[in-house]
């Protein structure tokens, strides 16, 4: 018999060149809200698009980046996320990066939280670093508001960036692990489901009738062969303006450089051994035995 977890009370702050987590405090929920969380690179976008397909009834038309905006990204200004957010008439999805602690968690929300076996977050998250141009450091470093140090160029070994991320705590970005557990800690909650990065790549049809059933938002058979197409990676890639930030314009190469590979163990080969496994030995160490084996599979 599965234990329920209380319902999470925020407890602290989460602020840095991206973070300005009390954009949260006192927004005013919807009883049919949608928030899709992550660590970040480890399938956000792709949820995005899924929940934005189901909204739309398959339309090829939908502006993820602009209408599912990550809520505690410091820029835009909260006035102008915030209002552009209460002036929307569909069925809201919004983006979070944050852990459960830092958040103001809705009873009335439903969530979707999708995991990522670390070493494939950061293999993404390095391309998506190693092309970010002027105006994306422009944006998180000078924007008023930040809070510690600037982000910087990532080195040139993938390698030393990903010794980096395990040994600093998730740097440059934020901590790894406690993102992953805060949210693993509710996963019986009633209004989360939590999804894996791998399940959606082995069957997305079924991933996304039980996404629907989950959300309680109507799917209509008929369209679901659009739906699957227009949430597959090839095209989202070569329709990337839609869901890429800016539309594309804080990367060199543009969209299709955000919307990347869409694949899962570019690490192998590439990765010495001796640091995945100590990226093993610490999943199991900060997670448990079994989250840390659904992070790395799925499977539950």
């Amino acid at each position: 018999m599965s234990v329920v977890a209380s319902w999470p009370v925020k407890s602290r702050d989460l602020h840095n060149h991206h973070f300005d987590s009390t954009v949260w405090d006192g927004f005013a929920f919807r009883p049919d809200d949608i928030v899709i969380g992550t660590y970040a690179k480890s399938g956000t976008t792709w949820v995005q698009q899924i929940v934005g397909q189901m909204v739309f009834g398959g339309a090829p038309d939908v502006p993820v980046a602009e209408i599912s905006p990550w809520v505690d990204l410091r820029v835009p200004p909260r006035e102008v996320k915030i209002a552009a957010i209460e002036a929307q008439t569909h069925r809201r999805f919004l983006k979070t990066h944050l852990p459960v602690d830092a958040l103001v968690y809705s009873r009335s929300a439903k969530y979707l939280y999708i995991g990522r076996d670390g070493r494939d977050v950061v293999w993404s998250m390095y391309n998506h670093h190693k092309n970010a141009n002027a105006l994306w450091y422009q944006l998180l470093n000078d924007t008023p508001g930040r809070v510690g140090p600037p982000i910087a160029p990532p080195p040139d070994s993938i390698v030393q960036y990903f010794a980096d991320w395990l040994e600093q705590d998730g740097h440059p970005f934020w901590p790894f692990f406690e993102n992953i557990r805060s949210w693993w800690a509710i996963r019986n909650l009633p209004n989360l489901l939590l999804l894996h990065y791998a399940d959606l790549k082995a069957d997305l049809p079924g991933q996304i009738r039980r996404i629907a059933a989950f959300l309680d938002q109507d799917l209509d058979e008929g369209r679901l062969p659009e739906i699957v197409e227009h949430a597959s990676f090839g095209w989202m890639k070569a329709h990337a303006a839609q869901a890429a930030p800016l539309g594309g314009a804080i990367f060199e190469g543009g969209a299709s450089t955000f919307i990347n590979r869409g694949t899962n163990g570019r690490w192998q080969g590439e990765l010495p051994d001796a640091l995945s496994r100590r990226y093993e030995d610490m999943a199991e160490q900060e997670l448990g035995p079994e989250c840390a084996r659904w992070l790395a599979t799925g499977e539950r």
